[in-house]
């Protein structure tokens, strides 16, 4: 009998999220197809997550150099070559590519190369090839933009600023978010003089504690934060740019990088054509089981703005296939997921902020505690670790954990399982800390903040 479409399954987006559920519908044994107009990997391997943090790595060693003298090591006077580090970047990304596309095709999933359009609720063309399938799932994800100004296309986003030939000398972040604190730390510590342009505050939507504590990190790192100002127009002059704030003022620089914020990958993949709900900034609409109002149509990750991570992508890739294929309907769950900022120094988070906390229950429990870290006791570096710990007084639930320091995303990892299990403050504090540690002290918190 011949099949009534040429898949069981396809994919629109061969980053995380759609490789993921691509690959692991083919080893159920479906018929399963994949299409990608750019590389195979998508943006956390190839643009974003895995290329920034070894960016990161490399900016650190601007302060172990120093710190080491501290240790009794000479003092050395090292230089960079930010030709080297992007290309040493490179070979690790073109690696991780040949990683993705042989996931792919170990399990025989058939990969196209080109943008995909719905044509209908069954049919996706590439090019001037169309393809049928039972089920398509879009996980196209996000893209970075650029806010239409004058000169707009003198700014760059994180996407160029990973491959810039030379590292500018000044630099201008606009946006106050992770992506902006992130290339904030990795510039300044590289020796770029570095503005920030912030519309309001840092880190919208985390815990305003450490938005707080990474403003005063980041001036001590020599990065300067101008607030409640935003670019009005870009100029190219022999001198390098200059940005004209819209309150009148001038900002000279090398490099201008847009961190404001990423839009759904979306247009022009036919999805109004066929009825699909799109939001008003893109966002693909879906149900608790990422299916869109279209049955045969699904989507995850980025595509759907619900929780932007790709961990989270490759969590929803997993229960819509249980939907899909299993008779199982399941929606993710996206209670305690611990999330990470890389920035310098770095965050680590889990949980209920306090403001979303006091919106929840009402009256909570407040423990702080910040401290210069063993480290640096001997290098007397001003470099602090903070954290702060929620707690539901009525049910005695830890219902937030933060963290602003040295290995705070490793930790946080453990804190969200913790959280997810509904550990109380009981427990916490019954439990033996492991000394000396910063992680110790989220279980030594005692002393509860006033009211």
């Amino acid at each position: 009998m011949t099949p009534q479409y040429d898949y069981d399954l396809f994919v629109i987006g061969a980053g995380s999220g759609g490789v993921r559920a691509a690959r692991f519908a083919a080893q159920d044994g479906k018929r399963v197809g994949i299409c990608e107009d750019l590389r195979i990997g998508g943006t956390c391997v190839l643009r974003g997550c895995i290329p920034k943090k070894l960016l990161v790595y490399a900016a650190h060693y601007a302060h172990d150099f120093a710190d080491a003298v501290a240790y009794g090591w000479d003092p050395v006077s090292p230089g960079h070559d930010w030709a080297k580090l992007v290309a040493h970047k490179n070979k690790e990304t073109d690696r991780l590519n040949g990683v993705y596309i042989n996931l792919l095709n170990g399990p025989g999933v058939k990969i196209h190369e080109g943008r995909g359009v719905i044509t209908s609720p069954h049919t996706v063309q590439i090019g001037e090839e169309t393809v049928s399938a039972e089920h398509i799932l879009i996980a196209t994800g996000g893209w970075p933009f650029v806010p239409d100004i004058p000169g707009k296309e003198y700014a760059i986003t994180s996407n160029e600023a990973l491959d810039l030939a030379e590292r500018p000398e000044r630099l201008i972040i606009v946006g106050g978010g992770y992506i902006a604190v992130e290339f904030a730390g990795i510039f300044a510590s590289l020796g770029s003089k570095v503005t920030m342009v912030v519309r309001s505050k840092l880190l919208r939507g985390f815990d305003d504690d450490l938005g707080k504590e990474l403003d005063e990190a980041l001036q001590r790192e020599g990065v300067t934060l101008a607030y409640g100002v935003n670019i009005a127009a870009i100029e190219k002059t022999p001198g390098g740019l200059v940005a004209t704030m819209d309150d009148g003022s001038l900002l000279q620089a090398d490099a201008i990088i847009y961190a404001t914020g990423r839009h759904p990958n979306s247009r022009k993949m036919g999805l109004e054509d066929v009825g699909v709900d799109v939001g008003v900034g893109g966002e693909v609409k879906v149900n608790k089981y990422s299916q869109t109002n279209v049955p045969s149509i699904w989507a995850i990750g980025d595509i759907t703005d619900r929780m932007n991570l790709t961990p989270v992508a490759l969590y929803e890739a997993m229960c819509v296939l249980r939907s899909m294929f299993k008779d199982d309907p399941t929606a993710p769950d996206y209670d305690n997921v611990a999330t990470a900022v890389f920035s310098s120094p770095p965050i680590g988070t889990v949980g209920l902020t306090e403001e979303q906390a006091r919106a929840t229950y009402g009256k909570v429990d407040i423990y702080k505690s910040r401290f210069r870290p063993l480290k640096h006791t001997l290098t007397k570096r001003e470099h602090f670790t903070f954290m702060k710990m929620i707690v539901d007084p009525a049910s005695d639930k830890v219902v937030g954990c933060h963290m602003i320091g040295d290995d705070s995303a490793e930790i946080a990892q453990g804190l969200g399982i913790a959280l997810r299990c509904g550990a109380t403050k009981a427990q916490f504090d019954a439990t033996i800390g492991i000394h000396p540690t910063a992680a110790e002290e989220f279980v030594t918190m005692r002393t509860k903040e006033p009211d």
